[in-house]
């Protein structure tokens, strides 16, 4: 996957200097993405919950442009907040197909039919019976589904090892404060990370203050500071798999 002079080639060497330079890299396209969304929001209203914050869907959407996926497997996607910024990286890469699986299906009406085009697949049902073999070939691996214990203790026992190594992974709702609430899938994952001695990323206010005040520097020095939604939860982690 290709990647920009500086920036980091997989997510073991993802700073929050190589954040701020694909926020310089991708502006324009970010500033017409982040317009869209935000009047996408404003039509739909209550109709569409969006579980991502700023932060979080737009490094979804720069990390998804620097490294130019070709399959992208999403569990989880709710009302498909996180699946139209995904879907928005792959058509501004000009290549790309999601593959997503949630339980509902409330995606399939929010996501618009010029996103979804002939780069989408969305599977109805349990994860755990329906994912199969799809991501055993996954160029990204991202997670915002059941946020319990046993759910988190499933995918690191059962998707993770399927996973190719070196793959770009990301996990929601693990750092609603310093540290994963107890009995949650944030400490599973902690835990399954420190084992392996496996660094992450963060922007997650709580966690990595220094993180969203960099990051807030560099969207108001380029005009990308006017919100899309209000949040400031940022509890995403990112990392690579392998």
């Amino acid at each position: 996957m290709a990647s920009a002079p500086g920036a980091a080639h997989s997510l073991r060497g993802l700073t929050v200097h190589a954040v701020s330079e694909l926020y310089v890299k991708y502006q324009d396209d970010l500033r017409a993405v982040r317009d869209r969304q935000r009047e996408f929001l404003r039509q739909r209203g209550k109709s569409m919950k969006a579980q991502l914050d700023d932060y979080e869907a737009e490094i979804t959407y720069l990390l998804l442009r620097e490294y130019r996926p070709e399959r992208v497997v999403e569990i989880g996607t709710f009302y498909g907040w996180s699946t139209m910024w995904i879907l928005s990286a792959l058509r501004d890469n000009g290549t790309g197909h999601l593959y997503s699986f949630d339980i509902v299906d409330r995606v399939v009406s929010n996501v618009p039919a010029d996103l979804s085009a002939d780069r989408w697949t969305f599977t109805k049902g349990d994860v755990r019976e329906t994912l199969g073999d799809t991501v055993g070939s996954a160029d990204y691996l991202f997670i915002d589904a059941d946020h319990g214990a046993r759910f988190a203790r499933w995918y690191v026992e059962n998707v993770f090892p399927k996973v190719r190594s070196g793959t770009p992974t990301s996990v929601h709702d693990v750092f609603h404060g310093r540290r994963p609430k107890p009995i949650s899938e944030g400490s599973v994952l902690m835990k399954w990370l420190a084992e392996r001695n496996t660094s992450f990323f963060t922007p997650s206010a709580a966690k990595a203050p220094e993180v969203i005040e960099q990051l807030s520097r560099t969207k108001k020095e380029l005009g990308l500071d006017t919100p899309v939604r209000e949040s400031r939860h940022n509890p995403m982690v990112f990392f690579t798999l392998g």
